[in-house]
C-alpha cells in the first residue's frame, strides 16, 4: 500500500514541510514519486519514520539519525527496547517533578519554607544522563541536545493512569508467580501489559515484546526493579511473556 505525503503527515502527527525536508536531506526519501510528481511512501518508510521520531525524542540531530539508521549494524528491535527504557525513566522523573510542584504549592499555602531536598526533587538528571551516555555508545551519538518532546506532553492524569495500570499488572503477576506461565489469568495480565505498551509508548511487535522479556532478566536494573516487587518476578515475567509470544506466533 502506498501513502501520500499528506497521509503520512496525518498519521505520524508531523507537518508536510517536515517530510519534504527529510526527503531533501536524505533522511526519509519516499519509495517512489508518481507521474504527477507526488511522493509515495510504503510500510518500510513508515517504520523508518517511527525510528526517526524516537531518536528525535532522545535528542539526536537529524544528520546523526541518518547515520544511525543507515548503519549496517542498526537493529530495529534493539533500538525500540532502548527507547522504551529511556521513556520509562522520563516517566519516573516527571512524576518526581509533579510531586515537587504539589509540595511547593502546599508549603506556600501554609506559608512555610520548603524543604530544600524536596524543592529540587526531580531536577537531578544523572540517571537520564546515564541512559543517554548508553545511547551514545550504542548508536554513535556525540551531541544529545533536545528534551523528550512527545512524552512530556502527557498530563499528570495520564501518568497517574499509566502508573496505576502498571502497578496493577505487576502486582497481579506477582500474586500468581507460583502458577504456570500459561495460566489463563497470567496470560491475561501479560496481554494487558502488551496492550499498555502499544497504547502508551509505541507499536510493540511480537519480537520486540519477546525481547523485552529477555531484557527483564539480562539487564540487572530491570531485574532489580521487578524483584523488589516479588523475588523471582523478572524471570517469571520473561517466561510468561515468551509463552504469550509463542501463542501469538502460533495464531492462538
Amino acid at each position: 500500500m502506498a501513502y501520500t505525503v499528506k497521509a503520512v503527515a496525518d498519521v505520524a502527527g508531523v507537518s508536510v514541510r517536515t517530510l519534504h525536508h527529510y526527503d531533501q536531506i536524505g533522511l526519509l526519501k519516499p519509495a517512489s514519486v508518481s507521474a504527477a510528481g507526488y511522493r509515495l511512501y510504503v510500510e518500510g518508510d513508515l517504520e523508518r519514520l517511527q525510528q526517526i521520531m524516537f531518536f528525535r525524542e532522545l535528542g539526536f540531530g537529524l544528520q546523526e539519525i541518518r547515520s544511525i539508521l543507515d548503519s549496517p549494524g542498526f537493529n530495529r528491535r534493539e533500538a525500540l527496547v532502548s527507547h522504551r527504557r529511556l521513556l520509562e525513566e522520563k516517566c519516573r522523573r516527571l512524576e518526581r517533578l509533579i510531586r515537587s510542584v504539589d509540595e511547593t504549592i502546599e508549603a506556600m499555602g501554609r506559608r512555610e519554607p520548603m524543604d530544600e531536598e524536596a524543592m529540587f526533587e526531580g531536577f537531578d538528571e544523572s540517571k537520564m544522563e546515564e541512559y543517554r551516555e548508553e545511547a551514545r555508545r550504542r548508536w554513535g551519538s556525540e551531541n544529545v541536545d533536545e528534551s523528550y518532546r512527545r512524552v512530556s506532553k502527557y498530563s499528570k492524569e495520564d501518568w497517574a493512569a499509566i502508573q496505576a495500570e502498571s502497578r496493577e499488572i505487576n502486582e497481579g503477576l506477582a500474586a500468581r508467580i507460583d502458577r504456570d506461565p500459561l495460566d489463563p489469568e497470567v496470560q491475561a495480565l501479560v496481554e494487558r501489559w502488551h496492550k499498555l505498551i502499544n497504547d502508551r509508548y509505541y507499536a510493540c511487535a511480537v519480537e520486540v515484546f519477546r525481547g523485552l522479556g529477555d531484557l527483564y532478566v539480562d539487564d540487572s536494573r530491570f531485574t532489580a526493579f521487578y524483584d523488589r516487587i516479588k523475588p523471582g518476578l523478572a524471570r517469571f515475567m520473561r517466561a510468561a511473556m515468551h509463552a504469550y509470544c509463542d501463542r501469538l506466533e502460533a495464531g492462538e
